[in-house]
């Protein structure tokens, strides 16, 4: 049995997951999670064990001084609940955390065996990827999952992406295998301007959770944010007339495609989540569920009577395949011209094209183990953690 001391019994919980690395462009998806945490109040009630799953040299320890104490902190993924209040409240298991580097199955295990012990109802998790898509426009967010049914009742799209994925593409099909709903939000970040952060993608992911799972959610100051940064980047592409022909080629392309944005379904959307925002009482509720002992963290060493949560029983190596459904199915884009060199040279050497992985645009392949025996279990092919 997995010991949550100090954890109450959660209300219709939902578990959202982000994790930095190969699939978090601009930072988009873990600033979203780290939102909710600062927002409603979340205390860490778990983390991971960090050398189970990290490679130290590739994700390092930092070294801080508090008043005056030497301390450090180990990279790893964290668990926080919080409590949403208003007429109808319900908790948010918030997982956060860096891409592991190797061990991926377990690490999946762990987190399920967390999702169980305390009711999920559901898994959503947040990712972002470069796209060919204009600073100007509304930020495209897809929703996906492997799960035919839960496609069809929330108006998802059934994912049937393959090749290289990451963390955020096994811990959907972890989750498929065992049995629990699995979602997968993706913003696309213009890959000409990917360094973080990326208010305005955090605030579209933050917009579809909303709509996804029914809640009000304080944005506090992402939307001044959002807007500042598309500010920022305006000035800069008005600065270079290369780059500034570049996004209006972008710009003529997404006009001239379907607009998600300017559908029936997406105008009522828009309507229901203005309601929700004028009704009282649906704010934050008390602060979320504080962990015992200060920041002591919840799992012991092994060599000292750790308690580890069990792992769900390993129905073989199929259960969660390496490289299906990491991500939405890759679509079809009208032709456009290259970027010029000016803008070509801003963006990464993993920038997308159309048609490729939300993983694999995302970052760069240094989220990515060589699957070598169990030692790089449940890892993707090539290079090193995220």
């Amino acid at each position: 049995m997995i010991e949550l001391e100090g954890v109450p019994e959660l209300i219709d919980p939902v578990m959202v997951a982000a994790f930095e690395g190969w699939n978090d462009a601009g930072d988009a998806a873990s600033t979203a999670v780290a939102h909710l945490d600062r927002e409603w109040k979340g205390e860490v009630f778990a983390a991971l064990d960090a050398e189970d799953y990290y490679d130290f040299q590739v994700n390092r320890p930092t070294v801080f001084l508090d008043n005056g104490v030497r301390k450090i902190t180990w990279p790893t993924t964290r668990l926080s609940v919080v409590r949403v209040g208003g007429e109808k409240p319900r908790d948010l298991v918030l997982v956060r955390g860096i891409e592991p580097s190797m061990r991926w199955r377990s690490f999946c295990n762990e987190i399920l065996a967390f999702a169980h012990e305390l009711g999920v109802e559901m898994v959503v998790i947040l990712g972002a990827l470069l796209g060919d898509t204009p600073h100007t426009r509304p930020v495209p967010v897809s929703g996906v999952t492997s799960d035919p049914d839960l496609a069809r009742t929330m108006d998802l799209e059934e994912t049937r992406y393959e090749g290289p994925t990451g963390i955020v593409g096994i811990l959907q099909e972890a989750c498929t295998h065992a049995g629990v709903p699995a979602v997968s939000l993706w913003a696309a970040v213009p890959h000409y301007v990917s360094q973080p952060p990326n208010p305005k993608a955090t605030l579209a992911l933050l917009n579809r959770l909303e709509d996804l799972i029914g809640l009000r959610i304080p944005l506090g100051e992402l939307p001044e944010d959002a807007r500042a940064w598309q500010v920022g980047v305006d000035q800069l592409a008005a600065e270079d007339s290369e780059v500034a022909e570049y996004v209006q080629t972008l710009e003529e392309a997404r006009d001239t495609a379907e607009l998600p944005e300017a559908s029936g379904e997406a105008i009522a959307r828009e309507f229901e989540r203005y309601l929700r925002r004028r009704e009282p009482g649906t704010g934050p509720g008390g602060p979320g569920v504080a962990m015992e002992g200060g920041d002591t963290p919840f799992l012991r060493d092994t060599g000292a009577g750790r308690t580890r949560p069990p792992k769900p029983e390993q129905p073989g190596p199929e259960a969660v395949p390496s490289a299906e459904a990491a991500g939405p199915e890759g679509t079809e884009k009208p032709d456009a011209p290259a970027a010029p060199e000016s803008a070509a040279e801003d963006a990464p050497e993993t920038s997308p094209e159309p048609g490729t992985d939300p993983g694999e645009s995302a970052g760069t392949d240094a989220g990515q183990e060589t699957d070598s025996g169990s030692e790089a279990d449940g890892r993707p092919e090539g290079g090193t953690g995220a």
